[in-house]
């Protein structure tokens, strides 16, 4: 059960001549915050997003005891009122609100959730169409028991920010990984409004199928042409490793590149392959140093 606890609306939504031009953008954005005193990381990056793009912004606090429990292991919902336990957090509330009014955040929520961080991202992920984590929100022992359950289940795209994140959110220069699966290109397209803030865009291509591998019957868009129809002037690099592989190549070539964000699908294999040969979603999460865009 997610409680949603207070909301601010003190600054008027955009003319309506203003909401009728179309935009490229996030319009519902949430953080799973793991502090308030100070904001978490992740709430610090939702907010940045959510004024560049006048964004409703939710933030939901995970208590600790909450964080590393897989959906399985979760206590029943409690039934009475919960009173002035840790749950409620009516201070935290209201502070988030003005803090998010001073930044240019129109409509800001404080939710907090009852539940672990799957069932979490699920529920709350139907509602936004980007979320912010910091990547220690759980133990690193826990990153794919847990965090990558989440992942996995809410199908939403995430920036993943690397741990002790301390930064602010730069879209200067970004890498796409893109291998021609499904999860690659539903990454892509969700990026998109990140991509054509950035002055460097590289689409590295690792695509390795079979003939019948990934066929649809239809013939699908070339990205680099569709990266290009939708205003975004990237450079391709060809990359043929082996799966395993894959992962580690793109970290270098972000490194190599300076890159910014990181751009990738999640999961494009099941996730007991991943786990047996060592998948990229797997080596990028345990190993990145940057900011992830990612969606399965």
């Amino acid at each position: 059960m997610i409680m949603l606890i207070d909301e601010s609306r003190a600054v008027p939504r955009a003319s309506s001549q203003q909401a009728a031009t179309p935009t490229l953008g996030f319009r519902d954005v949430l953080a799973l915050v793991t502090s308030s005193g100070p904001w978490s990381p992740a709430l610090l990056a939702a907010v940045e997003i959510a004024s560049r793009w006048n964004a409703d912004l939710t933030a939901c606090y995970v208590p600790v005891d909450l964080r590393e429990q897989r959906p399985a292991e979760s206590a029943p919902a409690i039934a009475e009122p919960p009173g002035e336990s840790e749950y409620e957090r009516p201070d935290e509330s209201l502070a988030f609100a003005q803090f998010a009014l001073e930044r240019g955040v129109a409509h800001a929520s404080w939710a907090v959730t009852r539940t672990p961080i799957a069932p979490t991202l699920r529920h709350l992920g139907a509602w936004h169409d980007l979320a912010v984590i910091e990547r220690d929100i759980v133990d690193a022992a826990h990153i794919f028991d847990v965090l990558a359950e989440g992942l996995l289940s809410a199908r939403l795209p995430c920036i993943l920010l690397p741990p002790r994140w301390s930064g602010s959110l730069a879209f200067d220069r970004i890498v796409i990984g893109w291998n021609g699966s499904f999860e690659s290109t539903r990454a892509l397209r969700s990026a998109l409004p990140l991509l054509r803030l950035a002055r460097q865009v590289v689409l590295v291509n690792g695509e390795l199928r079979t003939p019948d591998e990934h066929s649809t019957g239809v013939a699908e868009p070339d990205p680099f042409a569709y990266l290009v129809r939708h205003g975004v002037a990237a450079k391709l690099h060809h990359i043929q490793v082996p799966p395993d592989e894959a992962g580690l190549a793109l970290l270098r070539h972000a490194h190599v590149l300076r890159a910014d964000l990181l751009v990738m699908g999640a999961y494009g294999r099941s996730r007991i392959r991943e786990r047996l040969l060592g998948g990229a979603t797997r080596h990028v999460m345990a190993n990145a140093d940057m900011p992830v865009f990612m969606q399965h």
